[in-house]
């Protein structure tokens, strides 16, 4: 379970493809302090698992159903990622509950920046747009983001100096794909109704 708070911005400085899956290789020596192989890492919202660490890097296998499902197939060396180490338990709670299951993936569409912030638009998948609430929680590229608007086919946030600078959303362009996941206690809710009145929440 994670957070959504951004740990460190990585990079990526290998990807070795496979028969059904990619082999990443990423820089991150904050989230790797400590790392063994199993632990678990979120690579801009993946969860992935750990298969070893040497000098401030980890290796990851992902999976041919993440990479369809993700944006993570789109990485190559040199690219910026953002990491997340798992929540301890005990700690604060300082974004939202994140579990580092995608739901699918969206487009930044436009950024419209002002004095102290900026406002980008995300286009939204149909399926999803049902979970995405104005004020709500939503996953961005492993970011915990506010909502400030929501609409059918897109939802827009409001990024602040740190989001900014401290991740790779203040790198993003217009057409440049993220990852998304909804909030889960959404969807846990959508199921529960569904169960009581006999139907498919799907």
């Amino acid at each position: 379970m994670f957070t959504g708070i951004i740990e460190e911005l990585g990079e990526v400085t290998a990807v070795e493809p496979l028969a059904d899956a990619s082999r990443f290789r990423l820089r991150g020596p904050l989230v790797t302090e400590g790392a063994k192989h199993g632990d678990s890492i979120a690579v801009n919202g993946v969860c992935l698992t750990v298969v070893e660490t040497a000098d401030g890097e980890f290796t990851a296998d992902v999976m041919a159903e993440t990479l369809e499902r993700s944006s993570l197939g789109a990485l190559a060396p040199g690219s910026r990622v953002n990491l997340e180490r798992p929540m301890a338990l005990g700690g604060r709670l300082g974004g939202h509950l994140v579990q580092g299951h995608v739901d699918g993936t969206g487009t930044i569409v436009e950024r419209t920046p002002s004095e102290h912030w900026e406002i980008v638009k995300v286009s939204l998948p149909p399926e999803l747009a049902r979970y995405v609430v104005e004020k709500g929680s939503i996953t961005v590229d492993g970011v915990s983001l506010t909502v400030v608007d929501a609409a059918a086919g897109h939802f827009t946030v409001s990024l602040i100096p740190t989001t900014l600078a401290l991740t790779t959303l203040g790198r993003k362009q217009p057409g440049d794909p993220v990852n998304l996941e909804v909030d889960v206690i959404a969807k846990y809710v959508e199921r529960m109704l569904g169960d009581r009145t006999g139907q498919d929440p799907r």
